[in-house]
């Protein structure tokens, strides 16, 4: 990044001097140009004013200006004076542009290769008194000359400008980079770290993301750790009673029995792996989330209708209750969302006690209600119910047999579709959790 910045620095220097320069010979030589034409303007005066002819030339005339060249022409364009060649040897000049405009409007300007000299020239023109035209011409490389004697200066210059601008550039870029590398050294002492305004959001967005990986971090590390100890309750109690019947321990009464605890363990172990399986996909966005319309009562029927025979045996009565409602959703998860809701209803229910799932339009969205008339959810429990492993009645759910998932299943499903959650509980009387779907 410093030497990005350096580079680009120094390269809007170099582009400025360059232009500058350019800029300045530029305007240097229209002056000098003007300049020079003025001055043969004043001196064509002057000798124009000294002589009404050109034969008076080589009798009155001394060229103290010996970079100059004087020219006099006579009507029929023949040479009678010049004073740098023979006049003998100068071909005749009524054609050049100068003689012509000076013979028409009594001056000319022009500038174009001399033959005779073999250089570009500028010329200035003026008619005489008697028709002849007095020409004054000076070489253009001369203009060039004096460019040329200043350009060592010129490059001097240059040169230490960019040495300044170097030695400046590299100041500006470790203070502008300064902020961001002590940021990098301690992201959570921003507050005390002097930087541009500019760069605030910059640094309020890392903080931020800093902040969810350290949370992301410390709640994958208390998952492990739950999770290994979740795994290690029912693996415990299998290999116990495996090694009991293993040894002959056990009598051929308590084989049946160590057997089905064997089995119940072995189901609640493959129950506590499929949830955190479908956990992780839904954390790691591998979900399939194609959705369609579907219509949520017939998958509340369908749930419910599942559910009788575990309702029935922990003594529970559930129904459903509502009407047709289309929304648009992923089936598959709708099925798991409604199953996990039931399930602990029934789970954290009374002996006697009931479920109700309702299917209805409230302000004309989609909502679902799963209310149960069982144990209820303390107030200081509601926030964290949808955490994972989180029970509320820990005895309650080793006996059922809950993996302490199925809340933080619900929480994804909902999330994934945009839905809102609410609940609603009383310790004694029971929970509502509804889910009110944005169409």
């Amino acid at each position: 990044m410093k030497k990005k910045i350096n580079l680009y620095l120094l390269l809007t220097v170099f582009l400025t001097l360059a232009a500058t320069l350019f800029m300045a010979v530029a305007i240097f030589h229209h002056m000098y140009r003007e300049q020079i034409v003025d001055d043969m303007q004043t001196y064509a005066e002057v000798i124009s004013g000294m002589i009404s002819s050109g034969e008076e030339m080589n009798e009155r005339y001394t060229n103290p200006q010996p970079e100059l060249r004087v020219t006099v022409i006579d009507k029929d364009g023949t040479v009678i004076y010049d004073s740098q060649a023979g006049q003998e040897s100068m071909s005749n000049h009524s054609d050049r542009p100068e003689i012509r405009e000076a013979e028409e409007s009594g001056e000319g300007y022009s500038v174009r290769h001399s033959d005779t000299l073999n250089s570009d020239m500028y010329y200035y023109a003026v008619r005489l008194k008697n028709g002849d035209v007095l020409r004054i011409s000076k070489e253009e490389d001369s203009i060039w000359s004096v460019f040329y004697n200043t350009i060592y200066g010129i490059v001097g210059i240059g040169i230490l400008m960019l040495l300044i601008c170097f030695i400046l550039s590299r100041y500006i870029t470790a203070g502008i980079v300064r902020p961001i590398e002590k940021l990098a050294k301690d992201i959570n002492g921003a507050s005390r770290i002097d930087t541009y305004e500019e760069l605030t959001p910059f640094i309020t967005t890392i903080q931020e993301q800093h902040k969810d990986i350290i949370k992301g971090a410390k709640m994958r590390q208390e998952f492990t750790a739950n999770v290994s100890h979740e795994l290690k309750t029912p693996l415990t109690s299998i290999s116990g009673y495996a090694e009991l019947i293993e040894t002959g321990i056990a009598g051929e009464n308590e084989v049946q029995r160590f057997a089905g605890e064997i089995h119940r363990n072995a189901q609640r172990l493959l129950t506590l792996i499929n949830d955190i399986i479908r956990l992780s996909e839904l954390d790691g966005g591998h979900a399939d989330i194609s959705c369609s319309e579907v219509d949520l009562y017939d998958i509340v029927r369908t749930c419910v209708e599942m559910l009788q025979l575990s309702a029935e045996k922990h003594g529970i009565r559930i129904a459903c209750h509502g009407e047709k409602c289309m929304i648009h959703a992923n089936r598959e998860m709708m099925e798991e969302l409604l199953f996990n809701l039931c399930d602990n209803a029934i789970r954290y229910n009374r002996p006697g006690g009931t479920v109700d799932v309702t299917v209805s339009r409230q302000e004309g969205h989609a909502a679902l209600s799963v209310k149960d008339t069982g144990i209820g959810i303390p107030k200081e429990s509601q926030d964290r119910v949808f955490e994972r492993f989180y029970r509320v009645d820990k005895s309650r759910s080793k006996l059922t047999g809950g993996t302490g998932l199925g809340m933080a299943i619900v929480k994804h499903v909902v999330a994934q579709h945009d839905a809102k959650l609410e609940l609603y509980s009383e310790v004694g009387k029971g929970t509502e959790i509804l889910v009110t779907f944005r169409d």
